[in-house]
């Protein structure tokens, strides 16, 4: 019997293209045609680094391995795979242990010396080239040049390696924000006028709060390079990749560290007016580090509301956060001015209005039985297609077990060859297959609904709405409701003032599989609140119902 085999291919945005995707998985199509194998699938992983597991196809092969649909994973070579040797070994034990066999365009089939070799080359290879790219940098620090990056106030010199020139433009853009800034006006009402005055920004991008402020320890920000007097400073962070999300994260290196260099010809602004920068930044820490009273802030632990994270701009998409006292607001409107939704709403009328919403609709005994009827459906119909699964697989049984009972019959009978040998041995192995995979399908149980379910379901929401309002537990049921939340997207009313509201994520599709969605006539609203809309998911209109 044919083996099937899956491909997996990619390619680091680094030193590779597009296309060479496309040459892997000929190489790996060729080498399966050459022994009888069938190609079922392929899994990609586009300008994505071999450094982190976190990849959408690496992991999407993992999930996959226990599913019983290919024999073989084929690549071109293991460091495609992953460049870490502890994910190598990791995916290899799960290959083993699933029975599935790894093969390499490279070396052939992968044993546990290829792993340990080749696997600890790639890591070297990594490490290596880390200390070859750092090596590089200082090279070009030392001698004045830009090792990366590209600062705002300056152009690029063609043909050259890190060489910079004075944009006169941007530089004189650049020497307003630090006398504007030194002169008492805050980052947000310079990125705001600037803005207004139709000024690009870095990368022609509109300008921000946090584009001029940045971070001081970082020496991020317009106020915080110090390129514009002339100094180059490198190595002020380390940037390493988070294992377990593949994220890159920085970490300020001690000044020790820091490698400066003489850069005059590149100054943009006097060192008088970056020390009174400098001092101001410093008078500005401490006032925002401080209460109305006085006493000292611990910025480091921020109240989390229930609905931090979820709320969204309708007009921009950017998020919704706490610009006032207690009040939401549309953060790019806030930052940069180029947002045009100006309305904002308290966050206990927010609250108000979902947890509302959420009594209103989940609660009523109609809602539940459309609910436990819909659900009931769902689990016959994917018991059925399990029970069918299993029907099949016990004819399939049934074949392997005739035709190895025939090939017996016909050794015993005195027609041993090899080939029957081997036509044995490969019946038997499609057996044991077989049987692994029976083995691993779930029994199929009767549907039993508690017969008081109905109470216990009311009896749970009202405890979960309840419990928001509990110091005990309330963290614990704000996370639950989080969890059904994707977001909320804050839209301007249609008279102007008041705020409509959109709810997005499983609780929205709770709510359009309890019968939302056959509810044609918004609800008669109760005051003067605006509309909240469900939207179910991609390619459902928004259901809207008044509050």
């Amino acid at each position: 019997m044919s083996l099937r085999a899956v491909i997996y291919a990619r390619y680091s945005s680094d030193n590779q293209k597009d296309a060479s995707i496309e040459d892997q998985v000929e190489l790996c199509r060729r080498y399966s045609e050459a022994r009888g194998w069938t190609v079922v699938g392929t899994f990609e992983d586009r300008a994505l680094s071999g450094a982190s597991s976190a990849r959408p196809a690496f992991q999407a092969l993992s999930a996959q391995l226990r599913s019983g649909t290919f024999d073989v994973v084929l690549a071109e070579a293991i460091d495609r795979i992953s460049r870490k040797l502890a994910d190598v070994a990791a995916l290899f034990d799960q290959f083993q242990f699933n029975r599935i066999a790894f093969h390499t365009v490279a070396t052939g089939e992968v044993t546990h010396l290829h792993v340990g070799l080749l696997g600890t080359m790639a890591q070297i290879y990594l490490s290596d080239l880390k200390e070859k790219t750092k090596r590089g940098q200082l090279g070009l620090v030392l001698k004045g040049r830009i090792p990366a990056g590209h600062a705002y106030g300056y152009d690029l010199v063609p043909g050259t390696a890190g060489e910079r020139r004075i944009n006169q433009g941007e530089a004189e853009i650049v020497r307003r924000i630090f006398r504007e800034f030194a002169a008492g006006k805050s980052p947000r009402v310079i990125a705001h006028a600037l803005n207004a005055e139709h000024m690009p920004g870095p990368g022609g991008r509109p300008w921000r709060d946090t584009t001029i402020r940045g971070q001081v320890d970082r020496g991020t920000g317009i106020l915080n390079n110090p390129l514009y007097i002339g100094q180059l400073v490198w190595n002020r962070c380390s940037y390493v990749k988070d294992p377990r999300t593949g994220k890159r994260v920085a970490r300020v290196n001690p000044p020790s560290a820091w490698e400066t260099t003489p850069v005059p010809e590149l100054a943009i602004i006097e060192p008088t007016l970056w020390e009174k920068t400098r001092q101001r930044q410093q008078l500005v820490s401490q006032e925002m580090g401080r209460d109305p009273q006085g006493n000292p802030l611990n910025r480091a632990h921020r109240r989390k509301f229930l609905l931090s994270g979820l709320v969204r701009c309708g007009v921009c998409g950017s998020g919704f956060t706490i610009t006032g006292q207690d009040r939401y607001g549309c953060a790019t409107r806030r930052s940069s001015g180029t947002c045009t939704n100006s309305l904002t709403i308290g966050r206990a009328e927010l609250e108000a209005r979902v947890l509302h919403g959420i009594r209103e609709t989940l609660l009523t005994p109609d809602l539940f039985k459309a609910f436990a009827d819909e659900f009931r459906k769902e689990v016959i119909a994917a018991q059925a297609e399990a029970s069918a699964a299993n029907e099949r697989l016990a004819a399939e049984l049934a074949s392997i077990d005739a035709r190895i009972t025939g090939v017996v019959s016909a050794i015993e009978n005195g027609h041993y060859s090899p080939t029957l040998g081997k036509r044995l041995s490969e019946l038997e192995a499609e057996q044991a297959r077989l049987l692994s995979l029976r083995q691993s399908q779930p029994e199929t149980q009767p549907i039993i609904l508690h017969p008081n379910l109905p109470e216990l379901y009311a009896r749970q929401i009202a405890a979960l709405t309840a419990n928001l309002n509990d110091p005990a537990v309330k963290d614990e049921a704000g996370d639950v409701l989080r969890s059904l939340i994707e977001k909320i997207v804050v839209l301007p009313g249609s008279a102007g003032d008041r705020v409509n509201l959109e709810l997005h994520g499983d609780l929205a599709r709770i709510l359009r599989l309890c019968g939302i969605a056959d509810n044609k006539k918004p609800r008669e609203p109760c005051d003067s609140w605006g509309l909240l809309s469900v939207v179910a998911g991609t390619g459902f209109e928004p259901v809207t119902f008044r509050l």
